[in-house]
């Protein structure tokens, strides 16, 4: 699956609020804070949140679950962590994962995500969205309505499982795997059917009841989907969305390397439909053409639209065999041929004769095909207001291979920010803190809290070594926590202490969107 942008003046005017007062005047200046002991505290680590522009050495109380002090004198703490040289920034949140299944929240946190959410593909029902995590989760989660899922309910009557099958049994580790599945291969209902008056009714019914559920915005994988989704379909889908205000997460229609037609089409329907908008994985979307993206989006936000867009910091993308993207012409799509297609399992590469055969007797098998190039990945990362994400595949045990984007945030950390510096730190961790949490905050109140390192915000704080921070997994090798994450706090509960996981500590909660909440 899978500028200079200028900050959307939406985000730099929605709710610095309280936190920024609070932040200004940080508790710390007083004999009785200097007394008081708080659940946890991090000493002497460098302190950056980008909403405020704090960059300075301070200590960090943590209590209830919030963070109650940021200051410049020593604090006291039940668990007291020395953050020398260390840096302490709020909790990155990933908008574009696809692994709610403990091993993927496992990796998740080893690259200091604390709130990893599906919201390209997105679930029906959303209710039931990571249900295997419940009251195990080590880090916090939530979906979009999926709409590829609601299609796949009104077409054919197939309500997705996502893990509704609790462990030990199998089926239930192998359920979000075979929802995904089922989503980006035929059938061709689904995928290549035109919906009629009717279907087209229901649809909307459901995308309503995917809001009303508590979904985060609106998943809409139109790539998948681009022969059987027409202009009205669309149109009804992006019109919900301007209804309820609410962002819809696109994967656009993607013609031949680098076409402009289908973030043309997108970009329309926001305008038409006032519907927020959120490209995702830019560079896998425009390829040649990705500064022409760029620039064609912030020109839709200096006419006063909501839009955004994100970028995956790995050149390939990675699918099933039998993804519906490979039913057509993906060689010209993506200006590449076989020998740049690796069978994921062993790291071969294709010729015309081993991929038909693979496709037509391992229909189940994931492909990694090398499409993007390392200047667009940069010229994506350097545009203002692009958000950093991972796109992390389903991880659902150690034995399969899959593309290595569980390394994502701190690679850039360690390759972007301190080998070639091409962003500054504070600019990077905005990326993936402030910027993501102002995209949701109208759509989740939640968000309001998160993506802050202020008095007042949600415990969630990523400590890190920028001397070493980085990511280890390969193609060859992807099942490689990060390095250089020292220790994560998700909703004020130590999840990564000195690099290693604690056991038996699960503090992540699902989020929901502002019409939901079960």
């Amino acid at each position: 699956m899978v500028r200079s942008l200028s900050l959307p003046e939406f985000a730099t005017s929605l709710t610095v609020g309280v936190f920024v007062v609070l932040a200004a005047c940080p508790v710390a200046s007083g004999e009785a804070d200097e007394k008081r002991s708080y659940d946890v505290v991090l000493h002497g680590g460098r302190v950056i949140d980008p909403e405020t522009g704090l960059d300075g050495v301070r200590d960090v109380g943590v209590a209830s679950g919030r963070i109650a002090a940021i200051s410049e004198r020593p604090l006291l703490g039940e668990a007291e962590i020395d953050a020398t040289s260390l840096v302490v920034a709020p909790g990155f949140i990933d908008l574009h994962s696809h692994s709610p299944t403990p091993l993927g929240q496992f990796y998740q946190v080893m690259d200091g995500v604390t709130t990893a959410l599906e919201l390209e593909a997105g679930a029906f029902p959303v209710a039931e969205f990571g249900r295997l995590l419940r009251e195990r989760a080590l880090i916090n989660y939530g979906a979009s309505a999926g709409y590829g899922s609601i299609r796949l309910e009104v077409k054919l009557g197939i309500r997705q499982p996502h893990l509704l099958t609790d462990p030990p049994n199998p089926i239930g580790l192998r359920g979000y795997w075979t929802a995904l599945r089922s989503l980006f291969t035929t059938p061709t209902e689904v995928t290549e059917e035109i919906a009629t008056a009717d279907e087209r009714g229901r649809l909307r019914a459901k995308l309503e009841e995917g809001l009303d559920q508590g979904g985060i915005g609106i998943g809409l994988p139109l790539d998948y989907m681009s022969e059987g989704v027409d202009g009205e379909e669309a149109h009804m889908v992006f019109e919900v969305a301007g209804g309820r205000q609410v962002p819809l997460f696109i994967h656009l229609r993607r013609g031949v390397n680098g076409d402009p037609s289908g973030l043309r089409e997108a970009l329309s329907l926001a305008r038409e439909t006032r519907a927020p908008l959120h490209v995702c994985h830019i560079q896998h979307n425009a390829m040649r053409n990705t500064g022409l993206f760029l620039e064609e989006i912030a020109e839709a936000q200096a006419e006063g639209f909501d839009v955004t867009t994100e970028l995956l910091p790995y050149n390939a993308g990675s699918a099933l065999i039998s993804s519906a993207v490979f039913g057509r012409d993906w060689r010209t799509v993506f200006d590449i041929d076989y020998e740049d297609v690796e069978w994921a399992a062993t790291g071969e590469r294709f010729d015309e004769a081993k991929w038909n055969e693979y496709r037509e007797k391992h229909p189940e098998g994931q492909v990694i095909h090398h499409y993007v190039d390392e200047a667009w990945t940069r010229r994506a990362l350097v545009e203002p207001g692009v958000i950093v994400v991972s796109d992390l595949l389903p991880m659902i045990d150690e034995d399969s291979k899959v593309a290595p984007h569980n390394g994502a945030f701190a690679k850039v950390l360690g390759r972007y920010v301190r080998e070639e510096q091409l962003i500054d730190l504070e600019a990077a961790i905005a990326r993936m803190t402030l910027l993501p949490a102002r995209r949701l905050e109208r759509a989740a109140p939640v968000f309001r809290r998160k993506g802050r390192l202020q008095v007042g915000a949600d415990a969630d704080i990523t400590v890190f070594d920028p001397a070493t921070v980085s990511d280890r997994a390969t193609y060859a090798d992807p099942y490689q926590p990060s390095a250089g994450i020292v220790h994560v706090i998700v909703n004020g509960v130590l999840v990564v202490r000195d690099g290693a996981l604690l056991p038996g500590v699960h503090p992540g909660r699902a989020l929901f969107g502002r019409k939901g909440a079960p």
